[in-house]
């Protein structure tokens, strides 16, 4: 049963109140005639609005470090913005903290999504987070980053209530409202419930899939939750961080080709922070070396000029991928192996011989035994170097079944369980 709900569903409205002060004022209205308890947050610096908030544009610029008289009287945007980020994801934070914000809406353009996804991003995911905004038709990235925050597109500016705004607003107090409500009927079922099952964080991609599918089978049936992240540099992200937050039992990270990324130029990075986590938390963690044969790119046309004699594999019309070379593949072996080695004995690196994706492998565009030869030569003497970290060498493809499940019954092994597979 659903626990009993002790007061309405409550909701922290963001906006900058002297430019957005109508149009929050409407979706307040929206709110409230749902049943929704509304807190109405003013992140405004520079100009003035009639209207009163219920946390006041003081407030959030001092609890960003920064005093309003100040910032106003300075007339710099910027530093007014970056102070008002900052207030707001303090005060959200610490709202959520005391039970007062079960959902945060924000309305604004560029400078009121900055601020209001700030605020969204210092909360857990699971937390409803709706931005309405007139950047949400573009690269929405930068924004959203690694949490589950969703982006309503305003279609025209948020500057009046109109026939087209009054739709897309009222939407959004309406979509806000049905999460909240829904979030309430489900809440013993959160991912901190004590009652779950301990979770395994997995990585995978579409050139992956085989391995992960069967080990992940293979984890749940020795009794954990298997979360698959697809390795597309915000899946990365979000996995470090839910490792970060202390949420995770033990990783099974097949698939580290954001690295190449990374290292390469290519646009599914996921940072120089991934592949970080697991240690620094002392989370068990099997790794191995998935898809680090390839580069990732948009369309054809994409693709620097400076790859031109690179070669190329066309995946779709909008996604490219790029053989990486064996220097390449050398200088992500290395990384690999000083990361994980911080790990020590939590953690094991397992080699697949026979090739890394689908299509690393006899017959396939990107088999490239060289490459594979300097990939594994540069994890293995790197971690001779540091002589902990426990190295796995298999005769098999990354996707033969027999590698997922020694992939699997390795994270058992460390994580203290005994094995499933016979």
């Amino acid at each position: 049963m659903s626990p009993a709900i002790e007061h309405p569903p409550r909701c922290l409205l963001l906006a900058t109140l002297d430019t957005k002060g109508a149009e929050a004022a409407y979706v307040r209205e929206q709110l409230i005639a749902a049943g929704i308890e509304v807190t109405l947050i003013d992140c405004g610096c520079l100009g003035e609005w009639v209207g009163a908030a219920d946390v006041s544009r003081e407030s959030v610029m001092a609890a960003g470090g920064g005093q309003l008289a100040e910032l106003a009287a300075r007339g710099d945007r910027g530093a007014a913005i970056r102070t008002a980020a900052a207030g707001a994801a303090k005060l959200v934070r610490e709202a959520y903290d005391r039970g007062e914000a079960d959902g945060v809406l924000a309305l604004g353009g560029s400078a009121g999504t900055t601020i209001g996804t700030s605020a969204m991003r210092a909360l857990p995911i699971g937390v409803p987070k709706l931005m309405v905004s007139t950047l949400a038709s573009g690269d929405c990235r930068p924004y959203v980053g690694d949490k589950d925050i969703l982006m309503h597109n305003s279609v025209v500016d948020i500057a009046g209530v109109n026939r087209i705004s009054r739709a897309v607003l009222g939407n959004a107090a309406a979509a806000m409202a049905g999460m909240l409500r829904g979030r309430a009927a489900h809440l013993d079922d959160e991912p901190d419930s004590p009652r779950d099952r301990p979770l395994i964080a997995a990585t995978m991609f579409g050139v992956t899939t085989p391995c992960v599918q069967h080990a992940r089978a293979l984890l749940e049936a020795a009794g954990y939750e298997v979360l698959v992240f697809h390795a597309t540099g915000n899946g990365g992200q979000a996995m470090e961080t839910l490792i970060d937050d202390g949420l995770i039992a033990g990783v099974l990270d097949i698939t580290t080709t954001e690295l190449a990324d990374e290292l390469v130029g290519g646009v599914l990075s996921a940072g120089p922070d991934r592949l970080t986590a697991a240690a620094r938390r002392g989370v068990p963690q099997v790794v191995s070396v998935g898809a680090v044969d390839m580069v990732n790119f948009g369309p054809r046309h994409s693709v620097p000029d400076r790859f031109a004699d690179r070669t190329l594999y066309q995946h779709n019309d909008t996604v490219t991928l790029m053989r990486t070379t064996p220097a390449e593949c050398a200088a992500i072996g290395r990384e690999i192996a000083a990361k994980v080695g911080a790990a020590c004995e939590r953690a094991a690196i397992l080699l697949p011989l026979n090739g890394v994706s689908a299509i690393d492998k006899e017959g396939q565009p990107f088999n490239d035994e060289s490459a594979r030869r300097e990939l594994f030569a540069a994890i293995r003497s790197e971690l001779e170097s540091r002589g902990a970290t426990e190295l796995v060498e298999l005769p098999w493809h990354i996707n033969d079944p027999e590698f997922a499940e020694a992939a699997a019954n390795k994270l058992l092994e460390l994580l203290g369980k005994p094995s499933t597979m016979k």
